[in-house]
């Protein structure tokens, strides 16, 4: 499974962005999808995840703001980030699960690249 994330750029505090994560390969081996990030000399941390079935979980510091979504005839995950905040600076990762997955990233089976966001004030 190849996982391409795209979307991340610079925002102003208040503003939104629109993280997209397209997956191929072996896909049908695929329940969960989700977006980790990180920020420098910390670990990478769960932001939101999706079920292939649709089942949602949030991040406490994202819930209210963020929403994921997946589209399973694409193959495609979305993260759509508003009300951002500094604190979400971050490099964005999209990853995947034939199983399950854990907050600091246990379970994950692929990762897609980071991709920079960044919140100004």
């Amino acid at each position: 499974v190849q996982l391409q994330a795209s979307g991340g750029g610079l925002v102003q505090v208040g503003g939104s962005l629109r993280l997209s994560c397209a997956a191929s390969g072996s896909i049908l081996s695929i329940n969960v999808m989700a977006w980790y990030r990180q920020t420098p000399g910390n670990q990478r941390e769960l932001v939101a995840s999706i079920t292939s079935g649709g089942l949602t979980n949030y991040a406490d510091s994202v819930k209210g703001r963020f929403t994921i979504s997946r589209d399973n005839a694409k193959n495609t995950v979305d993260l759509q980030m508003n009300s951002l905040k500094p604190e979400d600076t971050a490099v964005y990762y999209c990853a995947a699960s034939r199983l399950s997955i854990r907050r600091n990233g246990f379970g994950v089976d692929y990762w897609g690249q980071g991709t920079q966001v960044t919140v100004s004030s």
